[in-house]
């Protein structure tokens, strides 16, 4: 089969496509004929090696050859322990364990998917599983209405979810990334818009009863000064020094912790649901072949991409 491998950390050019040999799904696992992968944050940071937190089991070297974690596609064998899926069912997940999204085919567990509902194209499907999955569970149930909502890098992916979903709770949105990305996420339904380069969201003044952190480059001390009494700081990404100083100071100045985020089919569900029902909306950007997948990368790393970037590979 087609694959995009790497063998060591660094720029899109470390990628070769590639001939490689089709795995073989054992026990509990699924093989997946891809039809469409998505391109995460977590791609980019696992090609490049950094932050040192991407390199969790694999500190010199790649620990799995193959990227692409958001996969759809259908179902091409099983293994004996298999019991929720058969040969030719439709399906999608974030196969963050495994990864090997950008090939042919691709393992994973059981457990990380979820039937594909029939409204959605595989690259819509493919589009939600990690950014929409972190959306939903930095969002909902965390905001009532009236509430003000800071969303920093949220010009992405999991940004975009993350606006629509503030929102459809009632919240007032401010919404962070470079100026390229500001009409984009207004246009998602932001009601401020900020420059990063420009202005600092953490002493510009306002207040927030909620910080969704994408893109956390921060001290505690600053995070404090941009939440409303009572208000939480949730960190998802950015940078090493950031995430040790939420995780081990974070509470004691303040409701500041990491968002640990749960791989849920059924939360996956739920976002598929709404973006059924037209109440959330994919945007995917630029979509590109297997073969493009170090230009797919290099505009997501870029800070180029404004929503999703889908990789289509049958």
């Amino acid at each position: 089969m087609k694959a995009v491998t790497y063998d060591t950390y660094g720029p899109p050019s470390v990628l070769r496509f590639e001939d490689v040999d089709r795995p073989v799904p054992r026990a509990d696992e699924v093989l997946v004929a891809v039809h469409a992968v998505s391109v995460n944050a977590s791609d980019w940071e696992t090609l490049i090696g950094r932050p040192l937190y991407s390199r969790i089991g694999g500190l010199r070297r790649p620990a799995v050859p193959i990227l692409g974690s958001d996969i759809a596609g259908h179902v091409a064998a099983v293994g004996p322990a298999v019991t929720r899926f058969q040969v030719g069912d439709e399906v999608f997940g974030d196969n963050l364990e495994r990864k090997g999204g950008f090939a042919e085919y691709a393992i994973a567990r059981e457990r990380v998917l979820a039937p594909k509902p029939a409204g959605l194209s595989f690259e819509e499907a493919a589009a939600l599983p990690q950014s929409a999955v972190i959306a939903f569970q930095g969002i909902r149930g965390r905001v009532r209405p009236g509430q003000r909502v800071l969303v920093n890098g949220a010009g992405g992916g999991t940004g975009a979810y993350a606006i629509q979903l503030a929102k459809l709770d009632g919240a007032e949105v401010t919404a962070v990334d470079n100026a390229a990305k500001l009409d984009f996420m207004r246009a998602v339904g932001a009601d401020h818009v900020v420059d990063y380069t420009t202005t600092d969201f953490t002493r510009a003044g306002s207040r927030y009863d909620l910080v969704l952190d994408l893109a956390g480059h921060h001290s505690v001390l600053d995070h404090r000064r941009a939440l409303a009494p009572g208000g939480r700081y949730l960190w998802v990404g950015g940078s090493v020094g950031t995430l040790f100083q939420v995780l081990l100071a974070g509470p004691l100045v303040g409701r500041q912790r990491l968002l640990v985020v749960r791989n849920s089919p059924s939360d996956l569900l739920e976002m598929a649901a709404l973006c059924l029902a037209g109440t959330v909306v994919t945007h995917i950007d630029r979509r590109f072949p297997l073969a493009e997948v170090p230009a797919a990368l290099s505009h997501l790393g870029e800070g180029r991409a404004l929503g999703k970037v889908v990789v289509t590979v049958t």
